[in-house]
């Protein structure tokens, strides 16, 4: 078997360069000078020109059949090669489906993560919001410690007027801070 495909690729090498050669300008020169040869034996009385038509005939017909062969085979080559070439773009118009669905998909997890960063930064704002709230929570509690120190060094026999209106300031702060409690539930 491998001889035989030795042999038909060296057969089918020769009827390529035969019908490559058969296309060229070269082949039409060289049948040219053949064929005014041949009619111009009869004429220098070299062959009769019935027997030269008969050659001539002859040859002419061999050469047909051939070159229907060689012509038929290197058809048929051509048909392969384009056989092989619409199997090769099946397969490139199914890689390109494949890479359109990788596409989509890459495309809804891309949505996706955008649906996540923006749940993501509406939890980082909450949170913000709630560190600034407890900053001024923490700033209204130091400053009734401050005053309720202030009340607790303050003389006992200071003014009584200082006294009241320290004590009204804590009930104004203490009632922010409850406002502010209730703001946030």
């Amino acid at each position: 078997m491998k001889k035989y495909n030795e042999k038909t690729e060296v057969l089918e090498k020769i009827a390529d360069r035969v019908t490559s050669w058969i296309g060229s300008i070269q082949s039409l020169i060289v049948h040219t000078l053949l064929f005014l040869t041949s009619f111009l034996l009869p004429m220098m009385n070299l062959v009769e020109f019935d027997q030269m038509l008969l050659i001539l005939t002859t040859v002419l017909s061999l050469e047909a059949i051939y070159l229907a062969i060689f012509i038929q085979m290197s058809v048929n080559k051509s048909h392969e090669k384009i056989e092989d070439i619409q199997e090769d773009i099946e397969e490139i118009s199914e890689d390109i489906e494949d890479i359109q669905e990788d596409i989509e998909e890459i495309s809804e997890d891309i949505e996706e993560i955008n649906e996540d960063i923006e749940d993501i930064q509406e939890d980082i704002e909450e949170i913000s919001e709630d560190i600034e709230e407890i900053n001024d929570e923490e700033e209204e509690e130091d400053h009734i410690e401050r005053a309720k120190n202030v009340i607790l060094k303050s003389n006992v026999s200071s003014n009584k007027n200082e006294i009241k209106a320290l004590k009204d300031i804590i009930i104004q702060l203490q009632s922010e801070i409850q406002q502010l409690k209730k703001d946030e539930e």
